[in-house]
């Protein structure tokens, strides 16, 4: 157990999909010929998309998959209707995003073994949309959660913020015997895609994705079968010189987004010393990096020298599912949680979730991760069981 925790954990983790899938080349090739009046941003459009480590996503939008001239996201003179405004994607984002969080709760009650009314905290995060009242209302309605349940919503911060709920979670339960958080993130970023062909927005519309996710935090006892991660404290700092490195402020035509070419170099340049002070020049055993796009991946693999399968987990879901904001890092646990599950060793393994936002701002969480069959063994001890 990773020092100064009291057994605290993720003991249910649920992810939630749209049933509109994007092919990164299908939407390549049509959005370049949306931009056939522009020859240089249809060519830079066509690189972006090849490049950028995305095969698949996920949109709640299914007018994305239309032909150039009936998308209204796209950015053509001759489309059927003009691009949606802010209020109408908002009102797309209150329809679809409620369904999502529900599953992807639901799913990770059910999986840490907890009923709804068990739930004393419950935090929503989203950066891509807002209503009221909002998704931490329609949730405790829905999911039958109690009336009194202490609510907690973070909005507009951006990539690291599904892991900043994460450290507030465990925060909490810490501090308060028999506290039980619910986490929801729920983004539905393919919303904002502009129809633009200047290359903030082209390279913005090239690797976002719809998705929710969900985990239950809680004192790890009894979890049966299921492994699980215990939480230590977390760790949040602004970089400096880096505030106008990302960008996402309300438009016209839904948020518009900008991030810097330079965020994988500032990373390279800061983040040694902070995880330096943090870690005390001790590398964990597995990485759990939230892909914000290739270039911050490869960034913290070449900073730290970490072997391909140790940053694959971010890898992998980027490919399937492009960067879904503060969901992501819930999505590459689920990842790691296999893959570490396949693994030879038995043994409890050190490891740290990493994740960036606006500002810029870097979040840490040291965790590690207890396996399937060491849960098991700890579950049967205190049960008097013995398997063969």
């Amino acid at each position: 157990m990773p020092t100064g925790t009291k057994g605290i954990a993720i003991t249910g983790i649920g992810l939630a999909l749209p049933e509109h899938q994007l092919e990164q080349h299908e939407t390549s090739a049509r959005l370049a010929e949306a931009l056939a009046g522009q020859p240089d941003a249809a060519r830079w459009a066509r690189r972006v998309f090849r490049q950028n480590g995305v095969e698949t996503r996920y949109t709640c939008e299914p007018n994305l998959l239309a032909e150039p001239a009936q998308c209204r996201y796209f950015p053509t003179t001759d489309k059927a209707a003009p691009a949606p405004t802010t209020s109408e994607r908002m009102r797309i984002y209150k329809r679809e995003s409620v369904p999502l969080a529900l599953t992807a709760a639901r799913t990770a009650l059910l999986e840490s073994g907890s009923l709804p009314s068990e739930i004393t905290h419950l935090i929503t995060v989203s950066c891509t949309g807002q209503f009221l009242p909002g998704l931490d209302a329609e949730l405790t309605w829905q999911l039958g959660l109690k009336p009194a349940v202490q609510r907690l919503p973070l909005q507009f911060l951006g990539c690291g913020a599904g892991l900043k709920a994460i450290g507030l979670a465990r925060q909490i339960t810490a501090s308060q015997p028999g506290a039980r958080a619910l986490v929801v993130c729920v983004e539905l970023c393919t919303l904002h895609i502009q129809p633009s062909g200047q290359r903030e927005a082209l390279y913005g519309a090239s690797f976002f994705g719809d998705g929710a996710s969900a985990c239950v935090i809680t004192e790890a006892v009894g979890q049966g079968g299921v492994g699980h991660f215990l939480l230590d404290e977390p760790y949040s700092t602004l970089l400096p010189d880096s505030a106008d490195q990302m960008a996402w402020e309300l438009g016209d035509h839904g948020f518009d987004l900008y991030l810097s070419p330079e965020v994988p170099r500032l990373i390279a340049r800061h983040i040694p010393g902070e995880l330096d002070r943090m870690l005390g020049g001790k590398l964990p055993d597995w990485w759990a990096v939230h892909p914000g796009g290739k270039g911050i991946v490869d960034a913290v693999q070449q900073t730290f020298h970490l072997q391909d399968e140790q940053v694959a987990p971010s890898r992998n879901v980027l490919r399937r599912y492009g960067n879904l904001s503060s969901a992501t890092i819930l999505f590459v646990l689920e990842e790691l949680r296999r893959t570490l599950n396949d693994s030879t060793s038995a043994e409890q393994q050190s490891g740290l979730a990493v994740a960036f936002g606006p500002g810029l701002t870097f979040e840490m969480l040291r965790m590690s991760y207890v396996p399937q069959a060491a849960t098991l063994h700890a579950v049967d001890e205190q049960a008097g069981v013995v398997r063969a």
